[in-house]
């Protein structure tokens, strides 16, 4: 991840799973759309990944009553399949995520620049419940 003046900001959490499996439900876009929302109120209606540095990847997120949506895309710089993720938003800012494996659990750290419309703490817990919710679905299945 490039050094910039964006405040840094990092969440994880350890996974009960082989890091292989957490590759895979991380980048396929057939489990990203089984994961990818901060509550039971919002999903993730379609997912596309082009798993390569250069490629571009799109999910879009949605209230499931239909009220708002949008997509979270960008491009990704670094691909080192199981260990190493790193991705440009389409705004910019830089995303470094590490696959860390402990045996038979795999840590994930995710380190995201802020943007500058919503509080810290508030992007924080977003991220954090979104990173949670990918845990509890890889472990459930």
């Amino acid at each position: 991840m490039q050094p910039s003046n964006k405040t840094a900001v990092t969440v994880e959490a350890t996974i009960k799973a082989p890091v292989a499996k957490v590759w895979k439900f991380w980048n396929e876009p057939a489990h990203i759309t089984q994961w990818c929302a901060a509550s039971d109120d919002w999903h993730a209606p379609r997912a596309e990944a082009d798993l390569r540095p250069g490629g571009k990847f799109s999910t879009t997120m949605a209230a499931k009553d239909g009220s708002f949506s949008f997509d979270f895309g960008g491009e990704f710089t670094k691909v080192a399949e199981n260990e190493q993720l790193e991705y440009t938003m389409g705004d910019g800012r830089q995303v470094a995520i590490s696959f860390i494996t402990q045996g038979d659990e795999t840590k994930v750290v995710e380190t995201f620049e802020t943007e500058d419309m919503n509080p810290v703490d508030m992007q924080r817990e977003g991220w954090q419940a979104i990173l949670n919710n990918f845990k509890k679905y890889t472990e459930a299945n």
